[in-house]
């Protein structure tokens, strides 16, 4: 629903070839593509691809890592990380019981993974750009095939970004101190995921009026140096954090059962969601398409090719 959303978002400037029933359909069946790995049971892929799907905040203040000053470095990330969990071990809990997969340690990085995945988008936009001016058809729709993949596959890791759960340590139900009673039921968080829109008949219609246009994200150099498209995306990631405790809210009161009037704030809330995953999924493709120069280096070689 994110990805057809944010298809239909994009201004007219945006590419048509990816915007076909064919690409929308191919799109809106890559968006579960990072899901589908987590279904094998190869331990390495499942850390790898597991912790590209969240970001537990409350870790990030116990180790009193600043979203201020949050580094767009992944690995600079992680050794930081690990380095301020020994520091303060008395903040984290053991990690016991099953962790084969090496993951319980880590607080997830999905900020670095849409970053790094806008960026590879880039790359893809400047050599289609290249093989348009200086290549061969089929190299071109080659180009065009790796475009439609990296939209589809980052679909889902945006779309997992407006989901509250995925931005704290309450993923799966309510952990440690609870003086609100939210619900520690696991299944909370397929229930958000989908089991909810399923049963309260959330329809793609419905999300389109309160789209609007697509919108570039501003990529002026910033003082700190950091990417322009991480810190927008670390914002997005702060404000689905704040969301965090409504949510809960919304199913302490039963909100959230899926059917009945009283799930109307429920049906609105989770709407919303979507809608913020639909925009912000179409302002970094529109972003990297608007801002990607034709691959000079590869353009060089075509020219010399072709003479």
């Amino acid at each position: 629903m994110v990805a057809c959303a944010a298809l239909e978002s994009l201004p007219a400037d945006f590419p048509d070839w990816a915007k076909t029933p064919e690409a929308k359909e191919r799109i809106a069946f890559l968006s579960g593509e990072p899901d589908r790995w987590r279904n094998t049971h190869d331990y390495p892929l499942q850390q790898y691809n597991g912790l590209d799907h969240y970001i537990d905040m409350e870790d990030l203040t116990h180790a009193e890592i600043s979203l201020a000053t949050l580094t767009d470095f992944r690995y600079n990330f992680v050794a930081q990380f690990a380095a301020a969990r020994r520091m303060h071990a008395d903040k984290f809990p053991e990690v016991t019981g099953k962790n084969y997969d090496h993951t319980r340690e880590w607080p997830g990085l999905l900020p670095w993974t849409i970053a790094e995945y806008a960026a590879k988008l880039e790359s893809a936009f400047s050599y289609l750009k290249a093989f348009q001016e200086a290549g061969q058809p089929e190299e071109i729709e080659n180009a065009k095939a790796n475009i439609i993949y990296m939209m589809g596959v980052m679909s889902h890791y945006v779309g997992d970004g407006a989901q509250p759960l995925h931005a704290t340590i309450h993923h799966h139900g309510w952990v440690g101190s609870n003086p609100e009673g939210y619900s520690t039921d696991y299944n909370i968080h397929g229930w958000i995921d989908g089991g909810f829109i399923s049963k309260a008949g959330i329809s793609q219609e419905e999300l389109m009026p309160l789209m609007v246009q697509a919108k570039a994200i501003d990529l002026t150099q910033r003082a700190d140096h950091r990417d322009p498209i991480f810190v927008a995306t670390v914002h997005y990631l702060q404000v689905s954090y704040l969301l965090v405790e409504p949510l809960y809210e919304l199913e302490k009161n039963g909100n959230l059962k899926g059917s009945g009037h009283g799930s109307e704030q429920g049906r609105t809330f989770i709407k919303n969601q979507l809608v913020r995953g639909a925009e912000m999924l179409g302002a970094l493709w529109l972003t990297e398409w608007r801002h990607a120069k034709p691959d000079a280096y590869l353009k060089a070689e075509l020219l010399k090719r072709k003479s």
